[in-house]
């Protein structure tokens, strides 16, 4: 691909750092013990191109988080695809179609949810009844290990839906500060869906599977036990949140967004770059001196078209639609000018390359 002239915010992708981050997860994944399988979730990049970097490296089965999502990546030669969201009723004409040329698994908290997709689907699914093991967004809570049966007895009984096992996303992983908690997270994840396992194993249900995905448990362990699928996704390129949690080193971050400077104010020790929220998105951190951060700032590499490390002391503090103030120091604002790039190291790596789809470049 021709270098890009950039004249307003465009992702750049590291495909050599984003390759280093899957081989390394793979490694892991390979010498940890008993079979696992590796579904990475392609939501952080929904790219085709990208998704081809996973199936060099011997990548088969990916999950989604849509139902058009995964129907992009089914034009796209993917035929084992995981929707890891609850299955949407309204949407069931779109999954019949999706179900009709691909492995298709879904995902259910209820008997009920199970009986309608049994009585509306036209061909055969896989189904994951998904587990709440602490993030309290959906799925049912672990230790509810009567309604865990009955759901899984009733999927069982139903012709069109085979039964997979169990899933859940350790969604607040994110919250915590240490790969110290990251790790007891993870524990407590697994002896939870194991608990549930062994359970359903009493009941005369053998062989359920388990499933779990979020990056920042999935980076902080040094091997993966007690699971069958390892579905995490953000590790392809990090981003800030992931730093901040200790996951990553700033290095293995392999997207930026280039911003335009549009205006240069030393007496207040601020540039602005045209690179707002509907670039970057609103997630934001905050700093220690109280502030939210939305994004950290470098200088771009003309020699290799990416960038260097981020600059001390600049972050941009601030965001609107189309705007962004990075605050800064007053020697580093005098050193920019309007019509100069910065390179933005993103808060959440999957927000940003959602929102800059249409205007990515791959270097590398």
């Amino acid at each position: 691909m021709k270098v890009p002239k950039i004249i307003r915010p465009t992702l750049i992708v590291d495909k050599n750092k984003a390759v280093k981050n899957i081989q390394r997860m793979m490694l892991k994944i390979s010498q940890s013990p008993g079979r696992i399988r590796f579904r990475p979730h392609f939501k952080t990049h929904q790219s085709a191109r990208i998704g081809e970097w996973f199936r060099e490296l011997g990548i088969t089965a990916i999950t989604v988080s849509s139902v058009d999502m995964a129907s992009y990546f089914a034009q796209n030669g993917w035929n084992d695809i995981t929707i890891a969201i609850l299955a949407n009723p309204l949407e069931i004409e779109s999954i019949n179609q999706l179900a009709g040329t691909v492995d298709l698994n879904l995902l259910v908290d209820s008997a009920e949810m199970a009986g309608f997709l049994n009585l509306n689907l036209n061909q055969t699914v896989n189904v994951w009844i998904e587990i709440d093991t602490g993030d309290h967004r959906t799925g049912i809570e672990w230790d509810q290990k009567n309604e865990i049966l009955s759901t899984t007895i009733e999927i069982k009984k139903l012709p069109k839906l085979r039964f997979k096992g169990l899933l859940t996303h350790s969604g607040h992983s994110y919250k915590v500060k240490s790969p110290a908690e990251l790790i007891g997270i993870y524990d407590d994840t697994v002896t939870k869906m194991d608990t549930i396992r062994e359970y359903l194993n009493e009941k005369g249900i053998p062989g359920v599977e388990i499933s779990i995905g979020d990056t920042p448990t999935c980076s902080a362990v040094e091997q993966f036990y007690g699971i069958n699928e390892v579905r995490c996704g953000n590790f392809v390129f990090y981003d800030l949140m992931q730093l901040a949690l200790g996951t990553c080193k700033e290095e293995d971050i392999a997207v930026a967004v280039a911003c335009p400077v549009i205006g240069c104010y030393p007496r207040r020790n601020q540039i602005v770059i045209y690179g707002g929220a509907i670039h970057l998105s609103k997630e934001s951190m905050t700093h220690e001196n109280g502030e939210k951060i939305f994004g950290l700032a470098a200088l771009p590499n003309l020699d290799s078209h990416g960038w260097g490390p981020t600059v001390k002391d600049t972050y941009l503090s601030n965001l609107t639609q189309e705007h962004g103030i990075i605050k800064t120091f007053a020697e580093f604002c005098r050193q920019v000018n309007v019509g100069d790039i910065l390179m933005i190291l993103p808060v959440h790596s999957c927000l940003t390359a959602n929102l800059m789809k249409d205007q990515f470049y791959i270097k590398g």
